[in-house]
């Protein structure tokens, strides 16, 4: 947990080890569980980094994207990355983590337990059903995704989950330039404006936040039934 110390710039004190105690609970559960699922291939001794480190770095570089109270909203969640890891460093955030594999969704659900973590919740839906859904759709102040689907893609998964004046915010790597140039249009027809590139700090790589801000709502017909949006991304 010391290169993640380090990596987000915690401060000593009782919040920094409240949240170290709980995200190792956290690598200790999915390590236990990865044993019977496939939920990372990421070795145990390199989670509080790769896992942890790459999900919160946004939360403290970009302070602001993360408004005190805002629901967020993350789309293909996985084994929780990056949703899970700000519900726990961000208490206040009201998450709801989306994912569509049930072994999937009794992971987070035992984490949730496990940390008796009130701030968030777990949708078994594919994103396409998700944004279609009345409580769900526009909803959200922010959206989050990380190593999910290309920009085109994801954006037609996330814009008609935020609300108005919300943000997309998407984890990438090296190919971030030219995945937000590939999006722009998919912005413009989802509701959103020209992506932005916001430089992550990680030690050895290359890491992006893209953010989209939600300008206008999001047209009906989007998101399409499920599979149409990788098969034909919006152009």
């Amino acid at each position: 947990m010391e290169r993640l110390r380090a990596l987000l710039g915690l401060e000593e004190g009782e919040e920094t080890e409240r949240l170290l105690e709980r995200l190792t609970i956290y690598r200790q559960l999915l390590i236990k569980w990865n044993q019977r699922m496939d939920l990372t291939n990421v070795p145990g001794e390199d989670i509080p980094l790769r896992h942890f480190g790459d999900s919160l770095l946004p939360l403290y570089a970009y302070p602001q994207l993360f408004p005190r109270g805002a629901k967020l909203a993350d789309v293909g969640t996985g084994a929780g990355f990056p949703g899970l890891p700000l519900a726990i460093a961000r208490p206040d955030l009201q998450v709801a983590l989306i994912e569509p594999m049930q072994k999937r969704c009794d992971f987070l659900s035992a984490v949730l337990e496990e940390l008796s973590l009130s701030n968030a919740r777990v949708f078994r839906l594919r994103a396409e059903d998700a944004g279609r859904n009345a409580a769900l759709r526009e909803a959200f102040d922010i959206t989050v995704s990380r190593a999910v689907a290309p920009l085109p893609v994801l954006t037609e998964y996330m814009a008609p989950l935020t609300q108005t004046g919300g943000a997309v915010l998407c984890w990438k790597g090296p190919a971030a330039g030219g995945e937000a140039a590939e999006a722009e249009n998919a912005c413009a027809a989802l509701g959103c404006g020209r992506p932005e590139l916001l430089p992550l700090s990680f030690p050895g790589e290359e890491r992006w936040l893209v953010k989209a801000v939600k300008e206008d709502k999001t047209p009906e017909r989007y998101p399409r039934r499920a599979g149409i949006p990788v098969k034909r991304p919006i152009r």
